[in-house]
């Protein structure tokens, strides 16, 4: 049975989450893949706000296409992870706390987790046109020259997900490789 969770996220929201929950995100995020997030992270480096309040934020790591009439976006599936793991520590000090999208991380980025009480999530690959139908807005608040890679913010409602690495910074991609080699050589 998934978890129902809603953003703007806090420790309190992530702290009994676990690494192989699923959850049904509902609320507000934003869109942002690896050109984005260099272009905010040297806002933050500059001293200057971002283009929307990091405070509890959740960050999809995503590319949608472009929406076919009388829809709200296209399709709208993640994009690996790790092209963010330079700048996904620096986003997570200004106050973001959910991360979205697929992949293993670095443990830099897992370390950060941890400190922050926050929460990596992996999007359904291969689902982008089901993830797409759980979009409920999105609008472009920054970057618009940079395509599908721009900026957006987003409403979504019950958006399934999957806790990956945990805030205690329990790592589902390892843990689930430990159980299953501990189960494999108990059963053969």
């Amino acid at each position: 049975m998934a978890i129902e969770i809603k953003t703007p996220f806090t420790r309190e929201t992530l702290k009994n989450l676990k690494a192989g929950d699923n959850v049904l995100i509902t609320g507000t995020i934003y869109t942002a893949r690896d050109a984005a997030h260099k272009r905010l992270v040297e806002l933050l480096n500059e001293g200057k706000e971002l283009p929307f309040d990091p405070k509890g934020a959740c960050i999809y790591y995503v590319g949608p296409s472009p929406a076919k009439p009388g829809r709200v976006i296209g399709s709208a599936g993640p994009t690996t992870s790790y092209r963010m793991d330079p700048y996904a520590p620096q986003m997570m000090d200004a106050g973001v706390m959910g991360m979205i999208g697929k992949g293993k991380r670095d443990d830099n980025v897992k370390a950060k987790i941890v400190e922050h009480g926050a929460c990596y999530f992996a999007a359904i690959g291969g689902a982008a046109a089901i993830i797409a139908d759980r979009i409920k807005t999105a609008k472009i608040i920054a970057y618009e020259d940079l395509g599908a890679e721009a900026l957006r913010e987003i409403t979504v409602e019950k958006f399934p997900a999957t806790v990956i690495v945990d805030p205690t910074g329990k790592d589902l991609y390892i843990e689930g490789k430990k159980e299953y080699l501990e189960w494999k050589e108990k059963n053969e």
